[in-house]
């Protein structure tokens, strides 16, 4: 059986991340070959990634990548915040995103992708960190645009470092218009949708379910009345719903009194050139996830064995 020395753990501990106890066993199961030890690491590290697997993940970072006329924003969960803060998982979603830039926009096809300069795809990368940090962690989603000529400008909320936060939103100014005016313009209409959050660009992009559920509501709210005069309420409730919540419409937040529609008119003013919004998107951290809730003190009781009575004891009140 080949000696481990404490100069083989460390190597192993370096490429791997592993635990030192860890390190020693693999080193001892495989003989000393540190490539094989770091294959039974990893084996290792995927069984306890599988186990992790059921947990909720709903905390983590959107990322944010926008070179100039294109972007990609990728939101990555981990089961708590406490692990967005560590310095491996943040170097993670940057790369993950830069990576994004290049693959198609799906969440299997960034998984398939290789980290920079690695062999390693992303899906073993997040792998291995779950067995070194200990948290299940998933790679949710994905999310492209791109413009032939113009902009797509970013915004990140409640960013703990460059390009990494709560809110990630990227929104495509195409234009032939100067690229300064649409850089500044495109960042303010970003931050403006983080803080409206609206469901569309304009009326015709709001979903038809939307839409009726909507029309609905009026329809009960107004029941009874004679059908012409139900057809015009619905109408003016529309027409307010679409106001409030697609974005051309919305007020705009840096000068409410003046739509974001009306502002792209005056944009095309100052840039020289017509602008147009083709799209955006806004990704909200662990939005749509239902989150467990626990009785962390009934959890710690139960697994320190708090409140148990002795074996034998009946005693009843």
């Amino acid at each position: 059986m080949a000696t481990v020395t404490a100069a083989m753990v460390k190597d192993l501990r370096e490429k791997t991340g592993a635990g030192m106890m860890d390190c020693k066993a693999a080193l001892g199961e495989t003989g000393g070959d540190i490539e094989a030890a770091v294959d039974w690491l990893r084996k290792k590290g995927l069984a306890k990634a599988a186990k992790k697997a059921g947990r909720t993940a709903a905390e983590g970072l959107i990322g944010v990548e926008s070179p100039g006329r294109s972007a990609a924003m990728v939101e990555v969960n981990s089961e708590t915040d406490f692990v967005a803060r560590n310095d491996s998982f943040q170097a993670f979603v940057r790369e993950a995103t830069k990576v994004a830039l290049m693959t198609p926009a799906s969440v299997e096809a960034l998984e398939a992708a290789h980290m920079p300069g690695s062999k390693t795809t992303l899906k073993e990368k997040i792998q291995e960190l779950v067995a070194t940090i200990g948290e299940n962690m998933t790679i949710r989603r994905v999310a492209k645009l791109e413009v032939k000529e113009g902009v797509v400008a970013s915004y990140v909320h409640n960013q703990v470092s460059e390009g990494l936060g709560k809110i990630g939103v990227i929104v495509a100014l195409e234009s032939a218009g100067d690229v300064g005016e649409l850089s500044t313009l495109g960042r303010q209409i970003a931050a403006h949708i983080a803080a409206m959050n609206p469901v569309a660009v304009d009326a015709s992009g709001v979903d038809p379910a939307v839409v009726e559920r909507e029309s609905a509501i009026l329809r009960e709210k107004n029941a009874g009345k004679p059908d012409n005069v139900l057809a015009k309420i619905v109408e003016s409730g529309l027409k307010s719903f679409y106001k409030e919540n697609t974005l051309l419409d919305q007020a705009f937040v840096y000068d409410p009194s003046k739509s974001v529609g009306q502002m792209l008119k005056e944009a095309s003013a100052k840039a020289g050139k017509p602008v147009e919004l083709k799209g955006f998107v806004r990704f909200a951290l662990g939005e749509g996830i239902e989150k467990e809730e626990t009785d962390f003190a009934a959890e710690v009781a139960a697994q320190s064995g708090i409140g148990k009575k002795p074996d034998g004891d009946r005693t009843s009140a």
